[in-house]
């Protein structure tokens, strides 16, 4: 009646620029991520590995800012996380090492005697 036969075609054969094609589409993407590693991953790497720095070296006598902005001097670093610091004469509050944000003044250290 009025439905006439249709016949299937075959799908035309790859060229052969069809491997470049495929690595030219994923060149964007490559180019965005090695782009948020050099402005974004690697600086806050860098950032952190300061700061990890920073907290180890701390030492009696050094002024601190905490991250509530209390500045004190550090009067006692105890264990692995926890660090006296005095706000005020005679009052003493012990930190958490993490939430020391930037030393404001390092002492020197104390040499030993030259026997």
């Amino acid at each position: 009646m009025f439905i006439s036969t249709a016949y299937a075609q075959a799908a035309a054969a790859p060229t052969d620029g069809g491997g470049m094609q495929q690595l030219m589409s994923l060149a964007p993407l490559v180019l965005i991520f090695v782009v948020f590693y050099f402005l974004l991953i690697r600086p806050q790497q860098k950032k952190m590995k300061e700061h990890k720095s920073m907290l180890d070296a701390l030492r009696r006598g050094d002024k601190v800012v905490t991250g509530g902005g209390i500045v004190g001097t550090v009067i006692k670093v105890g264990t692995d996380d926890d660090v006296t610091v005095e706000i005020a004469e005679g009052v003493r509050v012990r930190v958490m090492r993490g939430t020391i944000t930037s030393v404001l003044s390092k002492t020197e250290p104390v040499k030993g005697d030259d026997k």
